[in-house]
Formats: structure tokens, sequence, C-alpha cells
């Protein structure tokens, strides 16, 4: 394993001391808990946006927080779920009067354990809402689309919720909004190499070299089909036959799309796979108001991508096409 840590052990824990003193304007870690990291500035008399989990997925989950687009963020070990103290800590450093909007993937640990801080929260007189990130289309079939993953369109949903929580919109809308804007995202990604976790010093999962898996989740969980590693454009033309079989926009609707890298894609290669995509998404009669290229939910060094499309209506248009860079820009 080569790898610039120092004892595995202590890897999320550094890593959190790296971010905290090279952001000191954008974040801050709680004196209570040090995997609790939340804004600079306390907002105020406005809905707050929560989020968490497991690390290795940088700039998701904690990034966010240094972007400014989510207040506070739970931060578990290594592909794992922050726990429920660690989420209640979150909540009560971010609370302004307003409630707190719980945003995140839908993986089972964040569940339970978010549901618990939720709970406890609410006790405590703080009113949360919970929205979940769950675009992947490779890891459930349409009619259980609630159980899908959440991957990387859970941008799409930071983006959305910050606004509306910006705009003074209270909860009960926060949560509808983004809710409505997450039911319209789709997500697939194509592994390509694994990753190598640092407490554990071997890949997540095996790909023999030459060959490439569609549908991977970003933990190595299975995707729908492996076979020889194609071109890029045929590889393209396959995530975006299925994005849009699952969505079903109607020709004319407007639609922004988010290619993302999973950690070693070098950004030349996600420039080739958006190429193809965008070709493909034209001739569908689609029009892509905006188009973000970049890491924005990774699996460490895991090598591949994904591809994200949002079919937008008035309200999201607006909240996507002001927020955000136009590509990751570190």
């Amino acid at each position: 394993m080569q790898k610039l840590v120092n004892d595995p052990a202590d890897f999320v824990d550094e890593m959190l001391d790296g971010l905290v003193l090279a952001h000191p304007a954008q974040v801050r870690r709680l004196a209570t808990e040090p995997r609790a990291i939340v804004g600079a500035r306390r907002p105020t008399n406005r809905v707050t946006i929560a989020t968490g989990g497991g690390s290795g997925h940088l700039p998701l989950f904690v990034g966010y927080v240094a972007r400014g687009l989510v207040d506070g963020c739970a931060v578990g070990n290594l592909f794992a779920s922050p726990s429920s103290d660690q989420m209640l800590e979150v909540t009560r450093a971010i609370d302004a009067g307003r409630g707190v909007l719980y945003l995140y993937g839908n993986y089972g640990g964040d569940r339970m354990n978010f549901e618990l801080a939720a709970e406890l929260a609410a006790a405590e007189g703080i009113p949360v809402a919970t929205v979940l990130g769950a675009d992947d289309v490779a890891s459930a079939p349409r009619e259980r689309a609630a159980d899908r993953r959440g991957i990387a369109g859970l941008y799409f949903g930071y983006l959305v919720a910050a606004a509306a929580a910006r705009a003074g919109h209270d909860l009960e809308a926060v949560a509808a909004t983004t809710a409505r804007a997450l039911a319209r995202t789709r997500s697939i990604g194509v592994a390509l190499a694994p990753s190598i976790l640092p407490t554990v010093g071997r890949p997540n999962f095996v790909l023999p070299d030459g060959e490439m898996e569609i549908g991977m989740g970003i933990h190595g969980e299975p995707g729908v089909r492996r076979g020889p590693l194609r071109p890029a454009d045929e590889v393209a033309d396959d995530m975006v036959a299925r994005l849009l079989g699952d969505l079903e926009p109607p020709a004319g609707a407007e639609i922004a799309v988010l290619v993302n890298g999973l950690g070693a894609t070098p950004r030349e290669e996600l420039y080739i796979l958006y190429r193809r995509a965008h070709a493909r998404l034209t001739e569908a009669g689609l029009t892509i108001s905006r188009a973000f290229v970049g890491e924005y939910a990774t699996s460490l060094e895991m090598a591949g991508a994904s591809i994200s499309i949002i079919e937008l209506d008035e309200e999201h248009t607006r909240a996507i096409i002001s927020e955000g860079p136009g590509s990751d820009g570190g």
C-alpha cells in the first residue's frame, strides 16, 4: 500500500485536522465532538442544512461545509456512518431557530443513526426534516426507487437546499423543494479500478486489468454489467441510455449534467466523457442549461466516473444556475 498516511487508525482525524487548519475562514471543529465540522460563522434566522457520511468521498460530505452549501457535517470512519451523537452535536451547533434539514445519501447505517439524531433533536425542541439522495439507477429498479443508493447527484440537492434556505423559506418548504429536485435526479457510475482503504491495506474489490463495471457503487457495491473496457464513447452511450430510460424526460426538457470523477480519473477523461454525453442528450431533444465536470463524490483513489442528470423546473433552474462553479475548482 503506497499512501501518504501515518497510522492508518488516525487517517480520518488527521485529515480533519488538516482540513480545518487549511480553511479556518470556512470551517471549524466543535470542541464537544471532533468529528463534527460546522461553518466558521453560525447562521442566523434561517433553516440550516446538515449532512454526513463516511470519510473517503471528498468533497462529499464535509467539503460542502467548506464550500458554504451546507452548515454542518458529521464525519464517520472510512466508508462508515457517523454516530447519532455526532449528528446531534452538529444539529445543536447549527440550529438557527427555524429547524434543520438533514440531507444525506440513502445508506442503511446513515439512516439508522440520522433518524435517531432527529428524534433526539426533536426532544430538545429542534425540528428536523429529512431528504435522502437516492439517485443511483443501477442500485435498484425503478419500482423500488426508494431503495436506491445516493451518489454524486446529491450535489444537486445541496445546491437547491442552500438556495431555498437562503431565500428564507421555512423548513417544510426547503425540504419539499429539495425532495422534488432529487426525485428528478438520476445517476450511474462506471468503475475501472478499485480503491484501497488505509485501515485495510488492500483493494476493496477486484476488477482485472482491461475490464470495467457499469453501475458499481462508490463503496464497491456490485454493478449491473462487467466486461471488457470499451472506448469512452461507448461507455457514455451506455450510461446515458440507462439514465434517459429511467428518468424519461420529455423532448424539450431543460436539464443539468454532472460528470463526476471517482478519485483517480484525469479531468481530461471526464471531459471526453462529457463530450459524448452532451451529444447524446442533445440528440434526445434536451436542453443542457448547466454542466458540472470534476470531482464531487469520490471513492478515495477509485478509477472511474459517474454521470448525473436532473430535469429542471423553473425553481430548480434558478438554484442550479446561480449556485456553484461550472466545474470543480477544488
